[in-house]
């Protein structure tokens, strides 16, 4: 995913829900359950759809890193996350 590139109108790229789970391997449903307990990436609605954009995404990928090796993130953080 890159996080640099912008659309013809200079826009960041957003994702889809469907996107998202495809990009991160997981079922649809996982990130709807990963929105709604606040465990997730944050979501724009864009009119009855969702969408992520690239910049949040990433920066909730940054929060699921490991600080020591074979550690999950901190559970009581901001991002939650969630193992696997």
């Amino acid at each position: 995913m890159q996080t640099s590139s912008r659309s013809a109108a200079g826009l960041e790229p957003m994702l889809s829900i469907d996107e998202l789970a495809e990009y991160l391997g997981k079922p649809v449903r996982t990130i709807y359950d990963w929105r709604l307990s606040g465990r997730g990436p944050r979501a724009v609605h864009v009119g009855r759809s969702l969408r992520y954009r690239v910049c949040d995404v990433q920066a909730w990928l940054d929060a699921q890193l490991e600080r020591v090796p074979g550690e999950f993130p901190d559970p009581v953080s901001e991002s939650g996350g969630e193992p696997g």
